[in-house]
């Protein structure tokens, strides 16, 4: 069987200088496509890179910004360089939709879209939510599912994956299929994994997201964030443990005598199984100590980052904590450096002295440790 992941470029995007960040919520489809390939089957990774230039509208309730082909390409390569540490892109097949949608004329573009109705495409949830609340449809977006549609055509897939949210992609495929005489793919859809803050579907957005290429002590921490309601799911679609281990290790349908486990050992687990996965299992146990270290412990982490601040800078030897916030990339703006020290989240030195005054001017010495919250830390390097 042809395993064809409709996982366009597109839809990895983001318009950032570093390109993108694939993150454990799209890990859910890429995981299931592991399990095919070592069951034998042939995976086929599609690169939409010209439905990328559409925007795919799933899950969107207004219409994506377009990119450009120059980042579209090189989202692909950083896209494939992410998604190894999950599926074996060597052993794959992978093809760009551009191989067949870049000899399209207008003809051809006409007879696809003669293959559906303006009621059909309006069916789709995301445009029916938008004509409700009176937000416009450009007319290239419903172009999108008949193009991701067209894809299993071509490759002549047996069987597609996609979130839950691409069912109607899934499906238009099928239709399209049937009309090339072809017999229709099985369509697998999967559960929208969701973030960190335990109710909206994992995004970089919405910074609830954990990225495959982050570090172990990152990826772990982030997890051990997560609410305990996220651990079943999270157990079911991020790591290879059977229904029924997971059913004990989350205490469901234990009884007064049995041993049961405690939610912050279940949830420990659950980080290190996917800090395994990316990092290996030496780097998950490492990552575990060091978070035991910060806090169970209360102690800073082994490794702080530098910032360098030039004895100029300095006022009397010292510097309004909003601003050394600010100097040391643990805060974005003056804003949010005055809230966070209203807020009580700021503390200094050794003993931890919270600053609780955003006009306070804090004492300036070479190695000085700066706090925000329980994650964010850097160390004053301090130069003449």
């Amino acid at each position: 069987r042809r395993i064809n992941a409709v996982l366009h470029a597109q839809r990895l995007a983001r318009l950032d200088a570093t390109g993108i960040d694939v993150h454990l919520g799209h890990t859910v489809p890429l995981r299931k496509m592991r399990v095919f390939q070592e069951l034998g089957h042939q995976a086929v990774l599609i690169i939409g890179n010209y439905t990328a230039l559409v925007g795919d509208p799933s899950g969107k309730d207004e219409t994506r910004a377009r990119l450009t082909p120059d980042k579209v390409e090189a989202n692909a390569k950083d896209y494939l360089a992410q998604i190894r540490k999950i599926v074996d892109v060597d052993k794959a097949e992978v093809r760009y939709n551009g191989e067949w949608f870049s000899k399209y004329n207008f003809n051809d573009t006409m007879a696809l879209m003669n293959k559906t109705t303006i009621a059909r495409i309006l069916e789709r949830d995301e445009f029916t939510k938008r004509m409700r609340d009176g937000k416009e449809i450009r007319l290239h977006e419903c172009l999108y599912p008949l193009m991701q549609g067209q894809d299993s055509v071509e490759v002549k897939s047996d069987v597609e994956l996609g979130g839950s949210e691409q069912l109607f992609n899934l499906m238009m495929g099928r239709n399209l299929q049937a009309d090339a005489a072809q017999e229709p793919q099985i369509c697998m859809t999967l559960p929208i994994l969701r973030g960190m803050d335990g109710a909206q579907k994992m995004g970089k957005s919405l910074g609830n997201y954990v990225g495959v290429g982050e570090p172990a002590n990152e990826q772990f921490a982030k997890t051990m964030s997560i609410p305990d309601e996220l651990m079943q799911e999270w157990f079911t679609l991020l790591t290879d443990r059977s229904t029924e281990e997971i059913k004990r290790l989350l205490n469901i349908g234990a009884g007064e005598d049995d041993t049961k486990v405690h939610p912050m050992d279940a949830k420990k687990l659950i980080g290190r199984d996917v800090v395994s996965f990316y990092h290996g299992s030496d780097a998950a146990v490492a990552a575990q100590s060091e978070w035991e270290r910060r806090f169970s412990q209360g102690q800073d982490p082994t490794e702080i980052p530098e910032v360098v601040i030039a004895a100029a800078e300095l006022v009397d030897g010292g510097m309004v904590v909003t601003k050394l916030l600010q100097k040391m990339q643990l805060a974005k703006s003056g804003n949010e450096a005055r809230q966070k020290v209203v807020e009580g989240a700021v503390t200094i030195g050794p003993d931890r002295m919270k600053v609780g005054d955003p006009k306070a001017i804090v004492a300036i010495s070479d190695g000085l440790i700066v706090r925000l919250g329980s994650r964010k830390i850097g160390r004053v390097k301090l130069a003449s």
